[in-house]
């Protein structure tokens, strides 16, 4: 799978889920301040989600203090589905039920062994295909149609 890894911040934390994700076999694009570029998180956000939009990633990871910044630039990309996870239980559930596509992550919440296993989540579960969850992405879908014309 191909990933794309962005921060605005570089941090003991970003290097540990770059190699993280590169120990499960994955290949790493980084952007931002892991790719040695000082940006701040809209830039580093945008360039993340529009690769996983367009598909020249399949997953994308973003970190920034709170995590709530990157989670909403990614979110205005079309396409993208960005979740804010603390745990590996909501991680999770935004694939299973949401099939989100870019995780985001807090840096300043964010413990090591903590983010290792929202990784193990994220990775380690699909969406799988249902009515109920396959009606509300297309309402999502939807709404986000709404707003682009």
């Amino acid at each position: 799978m191909r990933v794309a890894i962005g921060s605005d911040e570089r941090s003991h934390l970003t290097k540990t889920i770059v190699k993280d994700v590169k120990r499960r076999g994955h290949s790493v694009e980084v952007f931002g301040s892991i790719a040695n570029r000082q940006e701040y998180w809209p830039a580093v956000a945008e360039q993340v989600a529009s690769r996983v939009a367009e598909g020249d990633v399949d997953e994308g990871i973003l970190l920034c203090w709170t995590g709530t910044g990157v989670c909403m630039a990614a979110n205005k990309v079309p396409g993208v589905r960005a979740a804010l996870c603390d745990d590996a239980e909501t991680a999770r559930g935004a694939r299973l039920w949401n099939q989100a596509n870019v995780l985001c992550l807090s840096m300043r919440r964010t413990a090591e062994v903590v983010a290792k296993e929202i990784v193990e989540s994220w990775f380690g579960t699909k969406y799988q295909a249902n009515r109920e969850d396959d009606s509300c992405l297309a309402q999502l879908g939807a709404i986000e149609e709404k707003y682009l014309r």
